[in-house]
């Protein structure tokens, strides 16, 4: 008897494991629509089952699948129809088989000349974007884990591009409604904390540019460096997108890089009201993208696109005498010249697959039809006695309140938010604006449909109603 090799299953085994995962996949998919959008019931105490120590013999995968479903079975059901909470992510399925034989085949594409044709695959989704937003051919990006690395690696160009290695006298703008991620990026790129100016808003939640001017004056009389405004398209609390003609207008005027982060909102340049909403969106010098959300793929997929390319790589490309044999960039980028990341997964096929089994047309659409949604559910409330909607959505995220008549506004909001969850058919989440506890429905699943988007509507207003008595 020949020796065992258990870390090398054999095909048959292959097909045994690959054909069970896929049942239990489909069967979640399938049940979906009937699972509850949140049930925290006994969800401690099966984490704690999970508390254990690395096992020195293995199971079978029978029961190892058992134990995956198992612990997906209790919090927040993400990827279910009622998810209108923070902003979804659905998980299209035909990114989850491109996840698989991704995995599987396990190609490294950080290097062009390790695998060229696959390198090239993830060089094509990046220009896709790239001409999404007019970027000339000299763009290029990188596909990262999320918003918040984008983000870092957008501020970091900024950084290297404009102020050079003495850096401690730049100054980065952005808006007191840009993503907490915004602020940790300058933080972590070597920038204190004192150097980040939180821009305010106007009424109606976008960056005041007057602000931003007199703040840039300020801080140049000051001895400061001025060199970043990072501006919104659409914002987490209320989807609003920042004026960004203006913003862009005036930091270029002042010689300023102009960073936008549009991971929540960029992919709705795909849509005519999009392009309306995002107008001035294309001037940017960098932009930050989540296919995470935007098109629907599954967490883990962000971007950043940078107009110029030479700079993004410029930044981020350090060589090590063991990379002596890595061939120079030609026509197909490096990408581990372009970013924090050397040894990552191949992040472009999660993207491509889709686009290619689906086209853009399809994402079109149903972009199209979360923004005709959203409208529906800020029309429903404002129409009803006692909500308060202050802001008309830019997008998709429509933040509400009920003016409670005999009860504690604050108090009586969380209430009703509980009350929402606990019928288990959606999830909504809430924030602090402008000092006011707000509930928001936050319409971005590729599984969300009208149906369920009624249904949420119904409950919110039978919550307030069974709070306010």
């Amino acid at each position: 008897m020949g020796p065992s090799f258990p870390l090398e299953p054999s095909p048959d085994e292959m097909r045994v494991m690959g054909s069970a995962a896929l049942d239990a996949l489909v069967g979640f998919v399938r049940e979906l629509p009937d699972a509850p959008a949140l049930d925290r019931s006994g969800a401690e105490d099966l984490a704690a089952r999970f508390r254990e120590g690395a096992p020195e013999f293995g199971e079978s995968f029978e029961k190892v699948l058992d134990q995956i479903l198992e612990a997906s079975s209790k919090g927040i059901e993400t990827a279910g129809p009622g998810f209108f909470g923070y902003i979804p992510g659905g998980g299209l399925y035909a990114s989850a088989l491109a996840a698989f034989v991704g995995f599987g085949m396990n190609r490294f594409v950080n290097f062009w000349e390790a695998a060229p044709a696959l390198a090239q695959i993830e060089a094509s989704v990046i220009a896709w974007m790239g001409e999404l937003f007019d970027y000339p051919p000299e763009a290029r990006g990188i596909l990262t884990s999320g918003g918040s690395l984008a983000n870092f690696s957008a501020i970091v160009t900024a950084r290297h591009a404009l102020l050079g290695e003495q850096f401690l006298d730049g100054v980065l703008y952005t808006s007191d409604q840009a993503h907490h991620s915004v602020v940790k990026s300058a933080m972590l790129a070597g920038f204190p904390t004192r150097n980040v100016r939180l821009v305010p808003c106007t009424d109606d939640l976008r960056m005041d540019v007057g602000a931003l001017h007199d703040l840039v004056d300020e801080d140049r009389r000051a001895g400061l460096r001025p060199f970043c405004v990072v501006a919104n398209a659409g914002t987490t609390n209320t989807g609003t997108v920042d004026p960004l003609v203006d913003l862009v207008g005036v930091a270029h005027e002042r010689r300023m890089w102009v960073h936008v982060d549009a991971a929540y909102g960029g992919f709705f340049q795909l849509t005519q009201r999009g392009r309306r909403a995002l107008r001035g969106i294309t001037g940017a010098d960098s932009i930050t993208l989540d296919p995470h959300k935007g098109l629907f793929l599954p967490y883990g997929t962000g971007a950043l696109i940078v107009r110029d390319g030479a700079r993004l790589r410029d930044a981020h490309r350090v060589r090590g005498e063991y990379m002596q044999d890595v061939a120079e960039e030609t026509e197909i980028p490096s990408f581990g010249d372009y970013s924090p990341e050397l040894s990552r997964d191949f992040r472009g096929l999660r993207v491509w697959l889709p686009m290619k089994l689906h086209g853009l047309q399809a994402f079109r659409d149903a972009l199209d039809e979360k923004l005709d949604l959203a409208r529906f559910v800020y029309e429903e409330l404002r129409d009803t006695a006692g909500f308060e909607l202050p802001w008309e959505p830019d997008l998709t995220v429509v933040p509400f309140r009920y003016a409670f008549r005999a009860r504690d506004p604050e108090e009586g909001n969380r209430e009703l938010l509980e009350r929402i969850n606990a019928t288990g058919r959606v999830f909504l989440s809430s924030t602090m604006l402008r000092g006011q506890f707000t509930l928001r429905v936050c319409i971005l699943s590729h599984r969300s449909h009208r149906d369920r988007v009624e249904e949420c509507v119904e409950i919110i207003k039978e919550g307030a109603r069974s709070v306010d008595r």
